[in-house]
């Protein structure tokens, strides 16, 4: 929570530690000198009341290493991501918790190329945010601090790239967008008109206190609602740092991130530009993208839980297109990080190249059942031991035959075991689920 986890404080120690880190990399590899003639580190945030406190406290610890910032003000996550590379800024700050609730906040960092930081960067951060190393990072005084560039019109530049990255115009479209109260609010709506496309836009009114509240793509049943009253042809629904994006058909049906790979992954072969001819997911992706793909000669490769392991598999070999059934989608061609806005794009220039409707593209892919549930245990750690659990998942795999897929897993943060249980039978799907909860509870306990 914002000033109560995540304080001021801690935020401007990790502005002291990561610009320490990323400006003496910069400087090392001497690629870092930008407009202002020196090392720049680009902020940007979302539109949370807790943005202005956060973003004070890390700028004040970037400038008191002797490291300018380029503040970009409110812009979406990948908007970081693509200016910090584009304006040769020494690394990108984005303080902003996503889809979750107003009273959380967070800051994530991407390297000059514009990715996420390697595990080795973010260790020697941490190392400098320790006492011993903490007082031996630089104070500079007087002129040789920081300086801060105002670069809200630098945002501009990544409103053109976006519209640069689609072959059509929109003219005549009517796109209904649901911007979450968030990040995309000024942005997405710019993009689609300039395109052509007569716009509806939900939810693009912040006050600081109502991001993600009742809207956005944690919220589907409202832009659902919405494209059905206004008529639109396409509804997209963004969340509050728009790096994902949930977009629903003029029937208003829902197609996650699992469709618009399905979708994206055909025209990307037909213009002979999906590289490796494979997409890459995670093991939560439904079994109905593997067969849509596999009908078409596309093989899929699937990952741990997380975009960043995602975006591992694709650069380590060269695939250009993977995301996440939450609709956090990578175009690796166009960006380095998820993408909310630019995925719209591209679905939507999929559908206006296809002159068929999004309910047509749509049913490329048929969804298996599959049922999600999250049973919290007294003691996660006995999972992989549990000779009970084990054999209550070979039971349901047998059951499930060779087109179901069990999944049971610890969460990584929560006293939580997550299972996941996937088949083309619903009754079976959820029966199983239920069976393999109650055997969880049994063999690791239930939480006090």
């Amino acid at each position: 929570m914002a000033n109560a986890d995540l304080t001021p404080e801690l935020a401007y120690r990790l502005g002291r530690a990561a610009a320490h880190v990323l400006a003496r990399r910069a400087e090392r590899d001497a690629g870092a000198a930008g407009e202002s003639g020196g090392v720049k580190i680009a902020v940007g945030r979302d539109t949370r009341a807790s943005g202005d406190l956060l973003e004070s406290a890390l700028i004040a610890g970037i400038l008191s290493v002797g490291v300018s910032v380029l503040r970009l003000g409110v812009v979406p996550t990948p908007g970081v991501a693509y200016l910090t590379r584009s304006l040769s800024c020494a690394a990108g700050a984005m303080i902003s918790a996503s889809h979750n609730p107003v009273d959380d906040n967070g800051i994530k960092f991407f390297g000059p190329d514009g990715f996420k930081l390697l595990d080795e960067v973010e260790d020697e951060i941490q190392k400098w945010m320790e006492e011993e190393y903490w007082l031996r990072i630089p104070r500079p005084a007087g002129v040789r601090v920081g300086r801060v560039i105002e670069g809200q019109d630098r945002v501009a530049r990544y409103v053109q790239y976006l519209t640069g990255t689609v072959r059509a115009r929109f003219d005549g479209l009517k796109v209904v967008m649901d911007c979450a109260e968030g990040a995309a609010y000024r942005v997405a709506p710019e993009v689609f008109r300039s395109l052509g496309a007569e716009v509806v836009v939900l939810h693009d009114r912040p006050t600081g206190d109502n991001i993600n509240v009742g809207c956005g793509s944690t919220h589907p049943e409202v832009i659902q609602e919405a494209v059905l009253r206004h008529g639109g042809e396409v509804g997209l629904s963004f969340d509050g740092d728009a790096d994902r994006l949930i977009a629903v058909d003029e029937k208003g049906e829902v197609l996650d991130g699992d469709h618009v790979l399905a979708i994206c992954a055909r025209r990307l072969k037909q213009c002979e530009e999906l590289d490796g001819n494979t997409v890459v997911a995670t093991v939560m992706s439904n079994a109905g993208l593997e067969k849509s793909l596999r009908e078409v000669g596309v093989s899929l490769v699937r990952t741990a839980v997380g975009d960043r392991y995602v975006m591992e598999e694709m650069v380590r070999n060269g695939y250009v297109l993977g995301g996440e059934q939450s609709g956090h989608v990578i175009f690796l061609r166009h960006n380095t990080t998820g993408d909310g806005i630019l995925t719209a794009l591209q679905l939507v220039d999929t559908m206006v190249a296809s002159a068929r409707p999004l309910s047509a593209l749509r049913s490329v892919m048929t969804r298996y059942p599959q049922k999600l549930v999250n049973v919290r245990v007294a003691d996660k750690t006995k999972l992989d031991g549990s000779g009970p659990v084990r054999e209550a998942v070979r039971r349901a795999e047998e059951r499930l035959g060779k087109e179901g897929r069990v999944l049971v897993r610890p969460s990584g943060t929560e006293p939580l075991v997550r299972v996941m249980v996937e088949g083309p039978d619903e009754n079976v799907v959820e029966a199983c689920a239920a069976e393999l909860a109650a055997v969880i509870r049994e063999a690791l306990g239930a939480a006090p």
